[in-house]
């Protein structure tokens, strides 16, 4: 008896070592929690156009990063355009399609959250004015034209929109043309597409609205210009851009941002699924792009009082 104890003994001995170098299969990938799944990455937009394209584009952007980046990532959508900054504030979003102004916003409130891309358009970003064809204003050939708006009845977009509001409204004071020249109240229509049809439908006599959503509404045939057209084209400023949160190093890794900002850079026009998000973005491509290009809209912001 006493022998059998003793061989067993030896052979539970070296068996120790195999035991040991076996791999660890319950142990969690990294930036998991053992047992539990992973953390997705959530993305969120501006509400800047009609919410059912928003969605189908943000789904497919949803789809291509997962693959991308080996992490869960979910589209959430908000309400408006101050609740996409609060809920990047908050660390509800991770990662957020802003327009010029609602990113200088986000990341004013959440130190060390970076602009990492925009698409190859909004480095050189414009506005239209756009005007109901019964109002017989006749299209302005210089930033002195924009006087001749006085009197008449405006929508912009979002009240933080830099295409809608910010940058139209700034144009307007170089050109000497307050708020209040204007007849009534000015609108809000609260998304570029909305400015289009309260234009269309002669409820404002004028509009002002992102250029680069006029001319996809116009190529789909979405827009009557026996109705609308535009009078006038803004000069360039910087717009939309890619901000990430800092916490994202956290959860997945210290070179976590450099990836997404290399998934987005990597979209490719010549791969159709890839394709497809970039027109649904209206660009060619994603380029890089820093916090440093947004001192303009961030010091326009503060003149107009949109930042304190």
């Amino acid at each position: 008896m006493v022998y059998f104890a003793k061989k067993l003994l030896i052979i539970a001995t070296l068996l120790l070592p195999i035991v040991a170098c076996a791999p660890n299969r319950s142990a969690a990938p990294t930036g998991e929690t053992t047992g539990e799944a992973q953390q997705p990455l959530v993305t969120g937009a501006i509400p800047d156009q009609d919410p059912e394209k928003l969605q189908r584009l943000y789904g497919q952007l949803s789809e291509y990063l997962e693959q991308e980046l080996g992490v869960p990532v979910e589209y959430k959508p908000v309400t408006d355009y101050a609740a996409a900054v609060t809920a990047f504030k908050v660390g509800d979003l991770d990662l957020v399609w802003f327009g010029g102004l609602t990113g200088v916003q986000a990341r004013l409130q959440v130190p060390g959250a970076e602009a990492i891309a925009q698409r190859d358009i909004d480095a050189n970003f414009h506005s239209v004015f756009i005007a109901n064809k019964k109002a017989g204003i006749q299209p302005l050939t210089d930033i002195n034209g924009l006087q001749s708006l006085k009197g008449r009845t405006i929508t912009f977009g979002s009240e933080s929109s830099t295409s809608g509001r910010l940058m139209p409204q700034y144009f307007l004071q170089q050109a000497g043309v307050k708020l209040e020249d204007f007849k009534g109240q000015p609108g809000f229509s609260q998304s570029h597409d909305a400015t289009i049809k309260l234009v269309e439908a002669g409820t404002y006599e004028v509009g002002a609205l992102n250029e680069q959503v006029w001319k996809s509404r116009v190529a789909a045939g979405e827009v009557d210009l026996n109705q609308v057209d535009v009078i006038w084209r803004t000069p360039a400023y910087y717009d939309y851009h890619w901000v990430i949160n800092p916490a994202v190093t956290e959860r997945y890794g210290a070179d976590f941002v450099e990836k997404v900002q290399a998934a987005l850079l990597k979209l490719d026009p010549t791969v159709p699924a890839q394709k497809e998000i970039l027109e649904l973005f209206g660009a060619s491509k994603f380029i890089a792009t820093e916090n440093g290009n947004y001192q303009q809209i961030e010091a326009i912001g503060r003149q107009i009082g949109k930042i304190k």
